[in-house]
């Protein structure tokens, strides 16, 4: 499994002077933590902008600085060399990875002109049959699943969640997995897990919280309503068929805060799993 990367995820130097944040560089760590992660080979791809502008450059749009027939022809050049590799590998990459708002490996929008615009940049165009995702989304990929952990059959289900975000890529945090679970711990084990999940919650990019039953969950509910106000995205399943209200499956405030699902299968897109990319 490999993916196909913007050569600047692996060397920020490819950038025009001056436009990477400190927002940037951590996405681009985490991107390239997921890819060890989970084995996945990164392939850089080559880098128009530096070609042609050489590396030490001012920033500039497409219609400003590219859109000459001279680096058309380098893109030309440049497209011809990756689908030779790719042949070469004899197995697509699982994805591009990009770079939005670059003129030529952005996903989502890209600087056209002096405006941002929708769509590709003008390398990444050029593989319209390869699916794409921005580097900010691919670096999600840090996951603390919230839900009841007493049972035997409620820590199985955890596991069987975990199963299924790890094939999609996820890292998962899995609070059962922490501590003693029995009720003869003591002050100093309770304080010691709360420092941990806290820590934890703080770290993660997303919280996926099981909220079935009659009622959520206590402490998953208090893990979601902290997890929303530290800014993460939270993502709850619910599999329960009973509803409160006209508009409420389980609790309006928990609802409001999240993005509910109700079948496990449905998690990966809801995370924006890289192997759903294209769909």
């Amino acid at each position: 499994m490999y993916v196909l990367i913007a050569p600047c995820i692996r060397n920020p130097a490819c950038r025009a002077r001056g436009i990477t944040t400190d927002e940037d560089i951590r996405c681009f760590n985490h991107a390239v933590e997921r890819c060890r992660r989970f084995s996945i080979e990164m392939v850089p791809l080559p880098c128009p902008e530096t070609i042609y502008l050489g590396a030490d450059r001012e920033p500039g749009s497409y219609l400003e600085r590219l859109a000459t027939d001279e680096f058309a022809a380098l893109l030309d050049r440049l497209e011809s060399e990756v689908r030779a590799l790719i042949r070469e590998r004899g197995e697509p990459p699982l994805v591009i990875v990009g770079v939005d708002s670059s003129p030529t490996c952005g996903v989502n929008a890209t600087y056209y002109s002096s405006v941002k615009q929708p769509g590709r940049g003008a390398f990444l165009t050029r593989f319209p049959d390869i699916p794409a995702i921005d580097v900010k989304e691919f670096a999600r990929y840090r996951v603390y699943l919230a839900g009841p952990l007493f049972s035997e059959a409620e820590k199985t289900y955890n596991l069987a969640l975990r199963e299924l975000l790890e094939a999609h890529l996820f890292d998962v945090y899995l609070p059962q997995e922490v501590g003693d679970t029995s009720h003869t711990r003591c002050r100093e084990e309770h304080r010691a897990i709360f420092a941990q999940h806290t820590a934890a919650l703080q770290d993660v990019d997303t919280v996926v919280a099981v909220v079935d039953g009659a009622d959520a969950d206590s402490g998953t509910s208090w893990e979601m309503g902290y997890a929303y106000a530290l800014g993460k995205m939270v993502v709850a399943l619910r599999t329960d068929f009973r509803v409160v209200g006209h508009h409420e499956r389980v609790n309006l405030m928990l609802e409001e805060s999240a993005a509910v699902v109700t079948a496990k299968e449905d998690l990966p897109r809801a995370l924006r799993s890289p192997l759903l990319a294209s769909g």
